[in-house]
């Protein structure tokens, strides 16, 4: 049994809902979309006082299950004027748990900018956030640990945030305390700053109270071994996610220059530094964390520390969306690069998919030079002094490529293109194109399946089935890089629920949820109006082939769309 907390911000008002039995595992993406759904607020202003914003942690939050603690942060999207569910690693959604929080709704907004403060014996209250207005993302962290204490995890809304940018993250802590872990796509940084929210401050307490703990435990242990024996798991723990890079980049898949090529250069006849091998042994060899945990209790540890050639911190993770988006996709060729721009992007608390997407749209525009960081780093200062052109790149790929007349955007339903070149990486491209999350890679990526000479419904259903096993994860508080297991151990996952609940769920349960968040977020975006025109790719996608490998893409809405229709029924 846990609690769902609704925050009225501008009442002050807070009621206490008990969560029990399966409903504790309908959570993150299935509760985001059944609330917001049960809202109608389909068609609000997602910036009004009526789009709520919620935070979901899925039944195994708070405990040591590995990559079962992420949270959930939902809300209409002001980006794309649909369903967002966006998730992040840290310790948030590991305090969630320990304070036996299932999830924590804010509805209307405050007068005031607030800082709120739910205390361990369960009061909550409403501090002045004066003191951190206008501060960067670490100052303000450094102060809010300072305040309430290291046990303390926070939610906290960027100086973006705060004047409604829409590529706004929410960060959360990372094991260490830093602001390093983001929700952060669709703009719902925005939707926090919107109502005033500057952060949200919970304690660790203790492990949760559970059934059958013994039997729990025993499960848990269980997962770990086999994550541990997976080759996948341990390629994602020794190298990290730039891996996928060294991937991308071998099959001409990667964004280069806005995505105009798929490959930087030719493993095969020079080094690609950009690639996480590379990364990996550089990193290394400076005395810098290569595997590192985003979240207490995860024996993935696809995160790094990446330092400089002087052992200093340069940031912290350095992955493969940045790596790509805000590395090769403007032109950049070297890690230190793109850490460089990376820390003052989580400074500044905004979305790293989107910023580069942009950055290339604004290269693409003539406004910089591809490769140029210090044209990045400009833009960056732009949109942190929140100027006059910093307020216009703050309102993301689709808007900034629309108001400098240009005419290659990578944007689906005005969301920037995740690091995975449709014309080449199919599957994840009919997501992308899919999805109501807009282009979104979390919500069915297949980087490496093989796509030639497999007909459009053929890739259509991989897709699903990726969207299915995704959405489930994301309803459970998982992180997709346990997938590999997870989606094979559906009755380890429900005996593990059932232990600690008292349950009876069965093995089917798992995609069922996933399928019945997928129609939820549907049916929510048809009501915001959104039509099939809306999921084609980017025209360019269509009529320009991509070097090396000459590909085009080949599926139109329409006809995925239609397979999807058949397979739902």
């Amino acid at each position: 049994m846990r609690k769902h907390l609704t925050l009225d911000l501008a009442t002050r008002e807070v009621t206490s809902k008990t969560v029990e039995g399966a409903d504790l595992a309908r959570a993150g993406r299935w509760l985001i979309a059944r609330t917001l759904l049960d809202d109608g607020v389909a068609t609000v202003d997602p910036l009004s006082p009526a789009n709520p914003l919620i935070f979901s942690a899925g039944p195994l939050a708070g405990t040591n299950f590995s990559n079962a603690n992420r949270v959930s942060v939902g809300c209409k999207s002001p980006l794309t004027g649909g369903i967002k569910e966006a998730n992040s690693g840290g310790t948030f959604g590991y305090a969630m748990g320990q304070n036996e929080l299932s999830g924590i709704t804010f509805r209307q907004a405050a007068d005031d900018w607030v800082v709120i403060h739910i205390k361990k014996n369960g009061e909550i209250s409403w501090d002045d956030a004066t003191p951190y207005m206008g501060k960067s993302n670490f100052e303000a962290a450094d102060m809010l640990v300072k305040k309430y204490g290291k046990k303390a995890s926070y939610a906290l809304c960027g100086p973006v945030g705060e004047y409604l940018g829409l590529m706004a993250a929410i960060a959360f802590p990372d094991p260490e305390g830093g602001p390093t872990r983001f929700a952060a796509r669709g703009g719902v940084g925005a939707v926090m700053g919107s109502k005033k929210i500057k952060a949200v401050i919970l304690e660790n307490i203790k492990m949760p109270t559970f059934v059958d703990r013994k039997k729990l435990m025993s499960h848990v242990k269980d997962y770990g071994t086999k994550l541990e024996a997976e080759a996948a798991v341990q390629t994602f723990s020794d190298y990290g996610t730039a891996i996928v890079a060294d991937l991308t980049n071998k099959i001409g898949g990667l964004p280069v220059d806005n995505f105009s090529r798929g490959q930087q250069v030719d493993a095969k006849e020079q080094t690609f530094e950009m690639g996480g091998t590379h990364i990996h042994d550089l990193n290394k060899s400076r005395g810098g964390e290569v595997s590192h945990a985003c979240m207490p209790g995860c024996l993935i540890r696809c995160s790094n520390v990446f330092v400089d050639d002087k052992g200093v911190e340069l940031t912290t993770p350095l992955e493969y969306e940045t790596i790509c988006l805000m590395g090769t996709n403007c032109g950049l060729t070297h890690p230190d690069q793109v850490a460089r721009v990376n820390q003052v992007a989580n400074d500044l608390g905004i979305d790293t998919i989107e910023i580069g997407c942009t950055i290339g749209v604004l290269m693409e525009a003539g406004l910089g030079e591809f490769g140029d960081e210090s044209f990045m780093m400009k833009v960056l200062e732009d949109i942190r002094a929140g100027n006059e052109n910093g307020r216009i790149y703050a309102q993301g790929t689709q808007r900034v490529g629309e108001h400098f007349k240009v005419a290659r955007i990578p944007a689906i339903k005005k969301q920037g293109v995740s690091a995975y070149d449709p014309r080449v990486i199919e599957v994840t491209g009919i997501s992308m194109m899919l999805t109501a999350q807009g282009a979104d890679h979390t919500t069915g990526n297949q980087p490496g399946f093989r796509c030639t000479d497999m007909t459009t419904e053929e890739l259509t259903v991989v897709s699903l089935e990726s969207q299915v096993n995704c959405a489930a994860a994301d309803s459970l508080g998982f992180c997709i890089f346990g997938r590999s297991v997870t989606e094979t151990n559906s009755q380890l996952i429900v005996d593990t629920i059932n232990a600690a609940f008292g349950t009876d769920l069965e093995a089917s349960f798992v995609p069922a949820l996933g399928v019945e968040a997928l129609k939820m977020e549907d049916q929510f975006n048809k009501a915001a109006g959104f039509t099939v025109e809306d999921d084609e790719l980017p025209e360019f996608f269509v009529t320009e082939p991509l070097a090396p490998t000459g590909k085009t893409a080949r599926h139109d809405a329409a006809q995925i769309n239609a397979v999807r229709e058949g397979w739902w029924n």
